[in-house]
């Protein structure tokens, strides 16, 4: 069984040529420190990262090294979004055929989740069309909000619809979180802002008619599904009787199962509680490569958890991927 890391972030360095070049026009920059760091800036989302982000070849012997076989490439922080449509679709082309490459130079171990300009629904959807043609692109990559426009928007269904159609999950990750101006202090944007603005959207899309308009869709939540599933008794109880809920025809604890999750829950008990509530069959790997809050050695969070079968870990650690992206 193939070891399969669905939470691995990427900056190619294409996709960072072009963001400096044309996004100092808008308002965005790169630096190099004196310590080889990169720091970007698109508006007023920051990073910071180092060359294991950017240099594939050392990527592969550090997935060697953590016993992993395939990354799926994602985007990260501050994706495409922040900029104007044409350069948002420009940034997206960039990473998706940058991705494509990576997949060619490494066809067993490197996949792409392919970035769209969602601030644009008809060019995200172009864009779409075409990076589904490129070879080694397996799904789409999503922030859980659109510079604050929410997931339910009927905007962005075309787009969900093509990728039902093309059989591509969606992978969602947190980047312009909830709560920004309580959030600054002790990194509790990350702490904090990441798991609520992935409840958040997780709620949109069940509320608001995605998952029941698109049966088929795959949704994959980051970081063990942010606060959604440790919620949902609460969301159960709010749609018997809060009015704004009466057009819920089933409980939202009926949906826990048309999401997958990853791994890093950050603590056993959680991902042991998470296995137990969703199935060990709709989690998945992930390491959030190669930030410091993600996990250094993911397949040795998988064997902590407690009361797992051998059938489980290898669903948890590669099977359940490999059905997701359908290799």
């Amino acid at each position: 069984m193939r070891t399969i890391d669905i939470h691995a972030h990427w900056y190619p360095q294409e996709w960072l040529t072009l963001f400096a070049k044309d996004g100092a026009k808008e308002g965005a920059a790169l630096e190099r420190a004196a310590d080889g760091r990169y720091h970007l800036r698109a508006k007023h989302i920051t990073n910071a990262f180092d060359e294991r982000f950017v240099v594939v070849d050392e990527r592969v012997k550090a997935m060697d090294q953590r016993r992993i076989d395939v990354h799926a490439l994602s985007l990260t922080t501050p994706m495409v979004y922040w900029a104007s449509p044409g350069l948002g679709a420009a940034l997206s082309q960039a990473f998706n055929d940058a991705a494509s490459a990576a997949h060619k130079k490494h066809p067993q171990r490197l996949l792409g989740l392919a970035m769209v300009p969602m601030q644009a629904p008809d060019a995200a959807l172009k864009e779409l069309e075409r990076a589904a043609k490129l070879p080694g692109m397996k799904g789409m990559y999503l922030s859980t909000n659109v510079n604050g426009e929410e997931l339910d928007e009927q905007k962005f269904w075309n787009v969900y619809a093509k990728c039902e159609e093309l059989g591509w999950p969606i992978f969602l990750h947190p980047v312009d979180t909830i709560g920004q101006d309580r959030t600054k202090k002790y990194y509790l944007k990350n702490l904090c802002g990441n798991p609520y603005d992935t409840g958040v959207a997780a709620a949109h899309l069940i509320f608001g008619g995605v998952l029941d308009r698109f049966p088929k869709l795959e949704v994959n939540l980051p970081h063990a599904g942010g606060t959604f599933p440790w919620l949902i008794g609460r969301w159960d109880h709010g749609a018997k009787v809060r009015p704004e809920l009466k057009h819920m025809k089933r409980p939202p604890s009926e949906y826990l199962r048309r999401f997958t999750y990853d791994t890093i829950g950050h603590d056993d008990r959680i991902n042991a509680a998470l296995v137990r509530l969703v199935g060990a069959d709709r989690v998945t790997l992930g390491s959030d490569y190669c930030f410091d809050m993600g996990l250094d050695d993911p397949l040795a969070t998988v064997n902590r958890i407690p009361g797992l079968s051998e059938q489980d870990r290898q669903l948890i650690s590669g099977a359940n991927a490999l059905k997701l992206l359908r290799l």
